[in-house]
């Protein structure tokens, strides 16, 4: 078998081992320990792995029909790999609200993280600086400083919220409204950024400049036929959702195994951040060491960008919904959906410094030096002392 062949069936392999996973710990595991938790974890994420692969075959296949440019097929693959996650993600908010919220803001904080450690590793000039690939450049320092003013505002509206409550012992929470109005505003941001990049970067675009990336011609006989993109789509919904109530089991069983052993709640958060962005630490190994050091950054540079934008207002709608629906009950007394306190409030509002870093450190001068890698990491190792320490 050919290597192309063992990468087109990729997703064949990954659906079948979670499936046996998921199979083994469902019907062979009647007790609900850490080993069930365990084979639950990782077959549901293995099985979303394989999910989003036939996401993107069916994404790609679709641009390809509608003589899509590289650069645009492959932002829109990007963001469809993000479905099965969110609907993993809908699992994880149904069985632990609260927890839930803080790890969909933590995985900002691993991509930063990881950002700043992917730097690391790339090849350097004589001064210790990493050149950044020039569309990284050009398109992603609006978003992290939007990003950035996103983040300190709801950062400092929870914290207006808090201190001018009008009762000062009563608890404050997010409400269902209040999770609509954000959500919506966030989504926003992102169907402006993706709507300028098509225009940008159209199929009868003529590039400008250096940083623009041409059109590939497609010949119709490589077309994926209609009915092959359709069941790619239909299986990677589908697997999306065995995948996604597996890694919800396995974060209800974490977070009260490690409650139970004295643990805080936010130290199940942390492990869940580190084990809902394993993905794209593989996505960027892979790229690293195929020497495709563009498509690498550009991975890591996509999962920090479509947390604020995308990832963070469809939880917040979701949990508006499941609220209202009577799927996760309101907070007693106050009626909201997320309570505000220290470790809500501080997980977004730390997202700021780590967005402003990110947009100096790319912005500036196309290049990251070890300063600007050392704080990244460093932000993201107080923020998760703070969330730990005092969870």
């Amino acid at each position: 078998m050919s290597e192309s062949a063992h990468q087109g069936r990729q997703w064949l392999w990954l659906l079948l081992g979670g499936l046996a996973l998921v199979a083994v710990a469902t019907f062979f595991i009647a007790e609900h320990g850490w080993l069930r938790a365990i084979l639950l974890g990782l077959g549901g994420l293995v099985v979303v792995f394989a999910s989003s692969e036939m996401m993107i075959k069916a994404v790609d296949g679709y641009a390809k029909r509608k003589k899509m440019n590289s650069f645009v097929a492959g932002t829109m693959a990007g963001l469809s790999s993000n479905i099965p996650e969110l609907v993993m993600l809908g699992f994880v908010l149904m069985a632990t609200p609260r927890v839930g919220f803080v790890v969909t803001v933590l995985t900002l904080h691993v991509g930063a993280a990881a950002f700043g450690l992917y730097c690391g590793a790339l090849p350097r000039d004589v001064e210790g600086n990493a050149k950044l690939p020039k569309p990284l450049v050009g398109l992603s320092t609006d978003l992290y400083a939007a990003a950035a003013g996103v983040f300190f505002s709801l950062g400092v509206i929870m914290l207006l919220m808090k201190a001018f409550a009008t009762d000062a012992g009563a608890d404050v929470s997010l409400s269902v409204r209040d999770l609509y109005v954000f959500g919506a505003i966030l989504l926003i941001i992102q169907v402006v950024a993706v709507s300028r990049l098509v225009q940008r970067f159209s199929s009868d675009h003529t590039p400008a400049s250096e940083e623009d990336v041409p059109l590939e011609k497609a010949h119709d006989e490589d077309n994926m036929p209609v009915s092959v993109i359709a069941g790619f789509a239909l299986a990677g919904i589908a697997a999306s959702v065995v995948g996604g109530h597996s890694v919800g089991e396995f974060a209800g069983t974490l977070v009260e195994k490690l409650e139970a052993a004295g643990y805080s709640e936010m130290f199940g958060a942390v492990i869940l951040s580190l084990f809902a962005s394993a993905g794209a630490f593989v996505m960027i190994g892979t790229a690293h060491f195929q020497k495709k050091y563009s498509i690498a950054m550009a991975n890591a540079s996509g999962a920090i960008t479509q947390v604020p934008f995308l990832v963070l207002p469809i939880a917040m709608i979701m949990l508006a919904i499941f609220t209202q629906t009577g799927v996760i009950p309101p907070l007693p007394g106050s009626g909201g959906v997320i309570p505000i306190d220290i470790h809500t409030t501080s997980a977004i509002l730390l997202g700021f410094p780590s967005m402003l870093v990110l947009w100096k450190a790319v912005q500036d001068d196309g290049q990251v030096n070890w300063l600007e890698t050392s704080t990244m990491i460093a932000i993201f190792l107080l923020v998760i002392y703070l969330l730990v320490a005092h969870g």
